[in-house]
């Protein structure tokens, strides 16, 4: 009786611990509500092992988005599987900079961008053009909008997510960097031994009083001072935070202490450079989030899926689906079960045995199109594999 006490109260205590977990309990889960043109928004599903949490997201938001003054891109699902590990390390080599595109995810989803444009003056990649001075007038109300691919993204605070008027508590984990390390909203203990009243965290970047720029353009009229990331200059002590925007802390999900980035605002509310994480990442990067074409990560080791409602339910190794429309005029769409397999490869044959469409590591809980416009009507044979399994399905293209 004695034992089965013990074996009681240790699985109750690991549940707590689990359900505990930031890495898994940060993340705003949705499947049936819709977000912007109807996409299903915020997280889909929320899959772990014992050293990685794979996020499967839309990246489009629950709250509003749009519109974009003077952009003419379109935000669109994304059907992005990014990787957080469960024990972040800090790098001891060489430091990994924080590139364009996707270099983190919010907790709803939407990627993180960092404080560039991507663009320079004339081009030269010596003085880069400060997102938010550039194209801060095309934000929404909640400061995003899409890039050409239709990724939505905040390069700064992303206001609608949490309520960053509340100077009162500390900040929420509001996502998470590519090096596993989480990201706070913009207030803090004043000290980092998680004592002191409740603060709004400072940067430690100076804009420059310099009226020329070494190899650009004169300081003033199309570019004024803050116009380039390179006018502003880190002065140690002079915020609160580090060169990355961060701090090693005490935090209420990290009560032993943890390295963490903050998001930054000035006492307006307005967004304060560098904005997110700066630089380089403090810790490793786990591959396949960074780079051309990233963000759809394989996952390729047993997983289970984290509930925050219920608990922890396991992964199916079946591969479980609906498909609609079919017969199909124009377009089909296959949505694979939170409990289905990861990472299926689907391929579409005509009925001459010839291979006309592939899409590999397709993911649980995310909606998938197929364009059958260009297709001429008769019968089609949609293919869904995995390692250990082969579902074959029909398809009637009709007009």
């Amino acid at each position: 009786m004695r034992k089965n006490f013990i074996a009681i109260v240790l699985a109750l205590f690991s549940f707590a611990a689990l359900a505990q977990a930031p890495e898994l309990a940060t993340w705003k889960q949705n499947t049936t509500a819709t977000g912007y043109n109807g996409i299903v928004s915020n997280v889909q599903i929320v899959q772990y092992s014992t050293n990685n949490v794979y996020i499967s997201c839309t990246c489009i938001p629950g709250y509003s988005i749009g519109p974009w003054t003077g952009n003419p891109n379109v935000a669109s699902n994304q059907n992005f599987v990014f990787k957080i590990t469960r024990n972040p390390q800090q790098n001891t080599g060489t430091a990994t900079a924080v590139g364009l595109g996707h270099i983190g995810v919010w907790s709803n989803g939407v990627s993180v961008f960092n404080v560039s444009d991507a663009m320079s003056y004339m081009n030269q990649g010596v003085w880069n053009r400060n997102a938010y001075y550039w194209e801060g007038s095309g934000f929404d109300n909640c400061l995003g909008h899409p890039q050409q691919q239709g990724e939505y993204h905040h390069h700064v605070s992303p206001t609608c997510l949490y309520d960053d008027t509340d100077s009162l508590n500390h900040s929420p984990i509001i996502g998470y960097a590519f090096d596993g390390f989480p990201i706070y909203g913009a207030y803090a203990y004043t000290n980092v031994n998680g004592t002191g009243a409740i603060k709004r965290m400072q940067s430690s970047y100076v804009m420059n009083s310099a009226s020329t720029r070494t190899n650009g353009p004169a300081v003033g009229g199309m570019y004024p001072n803050g116009c380039f990331i390179e006018d502003y200059t880190y002065v140690a002590g002079s915020g609160d935070l580090d060169e990355r925007n961060g701090r090693f802390c005490i935090t209420p999900d990290y009560p032993a202490g943890t390295y963490a980035y903050f998001v930054t605002i000035d006492s307006n509310l307005d967004p304060q450079f560098p904005y997110t994480f700066f630089g380089t990442y403090y810790g490793v990067v786990q591959a396949g989030n960074t780079g051309m074409g990233s963000g759809h990560v394989t996952i390729s080791e047993p997983t289970t899926i984290y509930n925050e409602t219920t608990g922890v339910k396991e992964v199916s190794d079946d591969i479980k689906f609906t498909l609609s429309e079919n017969p199909v005029k124009d377009f089909a769409y296959i949505y694979f079960d939170p409990k289905s397999v990861n990472n299926v490869k689907a391929e579409i044959f005509d009925v001459r045995g010839q291979l006309l469409f592939s899409q590999t590591n397709m993911q649980p809980s995310i909606s998938y199109t197929f364009d059958f416009t260009g297709y001429s009507t008769g019968t089609y044979f949609l293919y869904l594999t995995t390692a250990n399994k082969r579902v074959v399905q029909k398809i009637i293209k009709v007009n």
